[in-house]
């Protein structure tokens, strides 16, 4: 019977076997790093949007009750409550004292980015309201001069059916 000498059997891993282990478990963390960002991205862009659509319905709602959109004042809704106060977003319960048009107006899901609502013309006749999207291949995204905070221009809106994003 032979035996087997202690030196002859081969215990752990090569240099070459570890390299290799640890450069595709680098490949692997880079990739779900990359896909949770554009997820977030994604999951925020998705929310902005959401947050324009149910504003622009209370506006909407509003202007069947008085036949104008509430004012602007620096870039917010004046009306928390009607002709009363300024809505601040993420904070301002949407309001003509008898009818509760938003409960809280929805904030930016960034706190460098703000949503933006202006009447173009200066009139209460149309409104548009402005967000920026961080997901860049963003089908809906436009290209305006409006700034939603600082350093970043707005790239998204919803706006009344008679004006335009660009108006």
């Amino acid at each position: 019977m032979t035996k087997i000498k202690p030196s002859a059997i081969s215990f752990g891993f090569t240099l070459v076997e570890l390299l290799v282990v640890i450069s595709i478990l680098g490949i692997l963390a880079t990739l779900v790093a990359g896909n949770y960002r554009s997820a977030k991205f994604r999951g925020n862009d998705a929310k902005r949007k959401s947050d324009l659509k149910q504003t622009a319905t209370a506006l909407e709602a509003f202007m069947n009750d008085y036949g104008i959109y509430p004012s602007a004042s620096t870039y917010k809704i004046m009306a928390c409550p009607y002709s009363a106060g300024v809505c601040d977003w993420g904070t301002g319960e949407f309001t003509d004292g008898k009818t509760v048009y938003f409960k809280e107006l929805p904030a930016d899901p960034s706190s460098k980015q703000y949503y933006r609502y202006r009447l173009p013309g200066g009139s209460n006749k149309s409104f548009q309201i402005f967000a920026k999207l961080e997901n860049t291949q963003d089908k809906d995204i436009i290209t305006t001069a409006y700034n939603c905070g600082t350093g970043v221009n707005c790239n998204y809106a919803v706006t009344s059916s008679n004006t335009t994003p660009y108006e």
